[in-house]
């Protein structure tokens, strides 16, 4: 008789788990609390607007190449892929800003006019990362971090020395121009931590941005969870949404069901995609692995705080997506990182769907996502939040010279109380445990519990990581380590 798998959660990780597992011949049922699958990957649909509500990079389309082709088919059996050209661009004064194309060879012509003799540099950067792109991606992230022993292989050997320099280091070394630093050290920074945290090993996201480039899924990020939900239906996974799970149940050290809207529903196997912190809160105190100091000590990618806005009329002098670096980079990041606070002047990032898709305004206007990078934990109240939609927009509009405030049809705003009341995350966190080299791979929250038989965590708070193609991998890892002992 086939096992049956309670799944919590519907996000990228839950959703991937569940399609290996049920192709592996498991009955696999999701429990989702929200009213539409997708976890932090929502939509939110106004007055003929659309916005993806969470994650609006598409990155490393490999990953989703290689996921789906787990499975004989390809992401675009499910949607279409839109290559941006340019990328995104970033401000750093009124009217000056750099663009990054959609080629390493543009790039470099950038790079070049911005500094004489940088892009032969940049060349040699992105070579080394993608070399570590090509060990990392391919190889490391799709081991289950049981085992320090899984990080060293013939070729992490010759590497080592990446563990243990940073990010920030390698980039100075290298690139003296602080905007072209900047430029750099953005894409750790989905990573969720400092790149003066981050190892050097870490470069392949450099790979990510430049050598691979930047992409939109047509009609949102939210085409990508539609697809990976078909796919999983497809494969036989039940999904229920308005599903609150408060309680998982013990029978001798042995996860036996779960309490779901009041009701008790048995299960052979238990795997949360849910927030792992939250999920140990539903276990009796003495299964959980991980204490509430462990937590406490731990460094957490950031919240934020975003707003979703519908303009009357075409935004110019953005791209698709535009990045906000004309105030203090350190300054802002101490807030984040040292001293959780409210940053005086923010930097903040922008995306303009609308740009790319038109599905995502009606004709003539623009849909406008805005985002600012938080601590997790801070204050979260109305009159903040005003504030600081107020200081982002005089910026935005000096900076891209254009009235826009008096266009805005609506504004809805989602920060660190949303995140706690919609997917119950650890202080509000938006990405994650943050990839420090104290919190990489095997140093990072266990996939399989270490006190529950028939329990299993996956998601961005384990194995590997934060952000969405790690998402993925991490519900392949959990759904590998599951079939490894119960097939």
């Amino acid at each position: 008789m086939k096992q049956n798998v309670a799944l919590i959660g519907s996000g990228f990780s839950s959703l991937a788990a569940a399609s290996y597992l049920a192709k592996a011949g498991y009955s696999v049922t999701i429990f989702e609390k929200n009213n539409t699958v997708g976890g932090r990957a929502r939509q939110l649909k106004k007055e003929g607007f659309t916005f993806d509500i969470g994650p609006t990079w598409y990155w490393m389309p490999d990953v989703f190449e290689r996921f789906f082709s787990d499975f004989n088919r390809k992401p675009s059996d499910y949607y279409e892929l839109i290559k941006l050209a340019p990328a995104y661009s970033v401000y750093f004064g009124d009217n000056d800003y750099i663009t990054i194309e959609d080629t390493l060879e543009k790039i470099c012509v950038a790079f070049e006019a911005e500094e004489k003799g940088s892009s032969q540099q940049l060349k040699k950067f992105i070579a080394k990362a993608q070399s570590n792109y090509n060990i990392a991606i391919k190889d490391l992230v799709y081991r289950p971090g049981v085992s320090p022993l899984e990080l060293i292989t013939p070729v992490t050997i010759k590497k080592i020395g990446q563990f243990f320099s940073t990010i920030s280091k390698e980039v100075r070394r290298e690139f003296k121009n602080p905007r072209l630093v900047a430029i750099l050290e953005f894409p750790v920074l989905f990573l969720g931590a400092k790149p003066s945290n981050t190892p050097a090993f870490y470069s392949f996201m450099n790979y990510a941005d430049f050598g691979l480039g930047t992409f939109h899924p047509k009609n949102g990020m939210y085409s990508v969870i539609n697809g990976m939900k078909a796919l999983a239906e497809s494969l036989g996974v039940i999904i229920k949404t308005n599903q609150n799970v408060t309680a998982i149940n013990i029978d001798n050290e042995q996860a036996t069901s779960i309490v779901v809207n009041g009701a008790t529903v048995s299960a052979d196997i238990i795997l949360s995609g849910a927030d792992y912190h939250h999920t140990e809160t539903l276990l009796p105190k003495q299964y959980r692995q991980y204490s509430e100091a462990y937590w406490d000590r731990k460094i957490f990618a950031p919240s934020s705080l975003l707003f979703y806005v519908g303009f009357d009329k075409k935004i110019e002098n953005v791209e698709h997506h535009t990045l906000f670096f004309d105030v203090d980079f350190d300054a802002h990041a101490y807030t984040i990182y040292d001293e959780p606070s409210w940053p005086e002047n923010p930097l903040f990032y922008a995306s303009f769907p609308s740009k790319t898709d038109e599905s995502a305004a009606p004709r003539g206007k623009e849909a406008a996502i805005f985002l600012i990078p938080l601590a997790p934990g801070i204050e979260d109240t109305e009159a903040i939040r005003e504030t600081y939609f107020e200081k982002i927009i005089t910026r935005f509009e000096k900076l891209t010279n254009q009235p826009v405030r008096n266009f805005v049809i609506f504004k809805e705003s989602f920060c660190i109380k949303d995140f706690v009341e919609a997917y119950n995350s650890y202080k509000g966190n938006a990405y994650g445990l943050a990839n420090t080299l104290m919190q990489t791979a095997f140093l990072r929250p266990k996939i399989k519990s270490k006190k529950v038989k028939n329990l299993y965590f996956t998601g961005q708070l384990s194995v590997p990581g934060p952000g969405v193609p790690p998402s993925l991998i991490s519900g392949k890892l959990a759904a590998s380590l599951i079939e490894k002992h119960h097939s």
